[in-house]
């Protein structure tokens, strides 16, 4: 841990909101089966002084659909997570975590309908679904609530005051309609707290894996308005977080401007490494706030991911959050 961090057990549970009227916190993990190549991730943002939390899964099958879901549940209290389908539960601080849903799945065949979800909303085929699995760690936390002003959180203090993260083991299991698959892998998880809209970040590129050999990484490059850049994140060799002290990022795009293949450069204190990452499937996401001017936009863009590191070969998730303007994505085609 960080001496820039403080990280207590009770970090682990839910804060007393401050006056915040955008205050959220949120709890996110991730999921993949590296021996049939499928998984997801669910999230969950209480928003409790507006009244709503943000529901998210986002289900990448074994058969190449998309099985989906996102609601704005009310909500009064801050206390629990627990919300639309959604159960999140600390096992035992620091160390394991599950996370669960239960409740209707949009099923997309075409990854495309997600960029018409008012359409997709409402003609949207839907089964029964049911999502579980629990994090064991396989790493330190990486994060916590800053010490002093000073320290920047891992997305930026007008996004979160505190953030921290964790890759570990995986188990769990989905079902959809009348099928189910069993997940044996590993996974990424994270929580937030403090204000936040998703459209104070400019752009960025996130990503986030796990290696059957117990490593795994999680790079952040991100760029505000100004230009200003910032590098950050860590690679996990050996169960121990090496941060990253510099990252380069290439991307091949499609002709939709959705990323398709990375190319990663990675140094830290120990080594420099390439990790290149194949993006098996793409959920175009969106999200929109309504402004005193107007609607502010910003994709989100969710793909399942294939990296290759060396000799090891592991999954997880591509994310490129950025501001759309005049119709353009802000960042590409950085």
């Amino acid at each position: 841990m960080s001496d820039k961090y403080i990280m207590r057990p009770e970090h682990e549970f839910n804060h007393v909101p401050d006056a915040s009227s955008n205050f959220n916190e949120s709890v996110y993990t991730n999921a993949f089966d590296p021996k049939a190549a499928f998984g997801g991730w669910m999230r969950l943002g209480n928003r409790v002084n507006e009244g709503y939390a943000e529901l998210s899964v986002c289900l990448y099958l074994p058969d190449g659909r998309i099985a989906c879901q996102f609601k704005r549940p009310a909500i009064t209290t801050n206390d629990r997570f627990e919300a639309g389908g959604i159960s999140y539960t600390v096992e035992e601080p620091l160390k394991s975590v599950t996370m669960s849903y239960d409740g209707e799945l949009i099923i997309v065949d075409n990854p495309d309908d997600l960029r018409d979800p008012q359409r997709l909303f409402a003609t949207g085929p839907r089964l029964p679904g049911h999502v579980s699995w629990t994090h064991v760690a396989e790493s330190p936390i990486h994060g916590g609530e800053p010490v002093d002003d000073t320290v920047q959180t891992m997305y930026g203090r007008d996004f979160s005051l505190g953030h921290f993260n964790q890759h570990g083991r995986a188990r769990g299991v989905i079902t959809v309609g009348d099928q189910t698959w069993k997940i044996d892998g590993h996974g990424w998880r994270d929580h937030s707290w403090g204000p936040r809209y998703w459209q104070v970040i400019y752009f960025y590129r996130l990503f986030l894996a796990n290696f059957p050999n117990g490593d795994g990484l999680m790079l952040l490059k991100i760029t505000d308005q100004a230009g200003d850049v910032r590098r950050q994140g860590v690679l996990l060799v050996g169960g121990e977080y090496e941060e990253v002290l510099d990252l380069e990022v290439q991307t091949d795009w499609t002709d939709d401007k959705d990323p398709r293949f990375v190319r990663l450069g990675v140094m830290t204190a120990k080594r420099k490494v390439r990790i290149d990452g194949e993006i098996l499937k793409l959920a175009p996401l969106r999200n929109r706030r309504k402004t005193e001017d107007g609607t502010l936009v910003s994709r989100i863009a969710e793909g399942f991911t294939r990296f290759t590191w060396g000799d090891q070969v592991g999954y997880g998730m591509t994310e490129y959050i950025e501001r759309i303007e005049d119709g353009d994505y802000v960042g590409y085609p950085l």
